[in-house]
């Protein structure tokens, strides 16, 4: 008869055995630094006690009032401001003319500035008359609304 071979058996492994609990190596073992006292805190000073504070007297500048100032004629009221040109359309109530100072006067702009050039529908014009809606180049912002004084002198 024929030789029977055996199978052997493969020899299974022994699943690894877990350390113990609440042993623990003295390789993992950390030692912890000795804790410092805690420091207390300085004792509170008492806050001193202040005087009423003084009155201040009113500041001697003046300001000058928001309006026309003495002698000024309203000449006209700023309808439109072209920020690019820094040109202000204004529709006339009264005389205007080259050369003459004016104070344009709004809720947030006031300065003066002498009519250096106008223009009546893109045309140079030296005098504008009530009723005109002319151009007029001017130094600062003005706004809708502006009111426009001639200064007089």
């Amino acid at each position: 008869m024929a030789a029977t071979k055996k199978k052997s058996k493969a020899k299974r492994k022994a699943p690894a055995k877990k350390p113990a609990p609440g042993r623990k190596s003295k390789a993992l073992k950390k030692k912890v630094p000795a804790r410092k006292p805690a420091k207390r805190a300085a004792p509170k000073k008492k806050a001193a006690v202040r005087a009423a504070p003084k009155p201040r007297p009113a500041p001697t500048l003046q300001v000058a009032p928001r309006g026309p100032m003495p002698g000024e004629v309203r000449v006209g009221v700023v309808s439109h401001y072209y920020g690019h040109l820094s040109v202000a359309a204004v529709r006339l109530e009264a005389a205007l003319s080259v050369g003459q100072t004016i104070r344009v006067l709004g809720h947030t702009s006031d300065f003066r500035q002498r009519v250096e050039s106008m223009q009546i529908e893109r045309e140079p014009v030296s005098e504008a008359l009530p009723g005109d809606e002319i151009g007029l180049k001017v130094v600062q912002h003005a706004r809708d609304n502006d009111v426009v004084y001639r200064v007089p002198g």
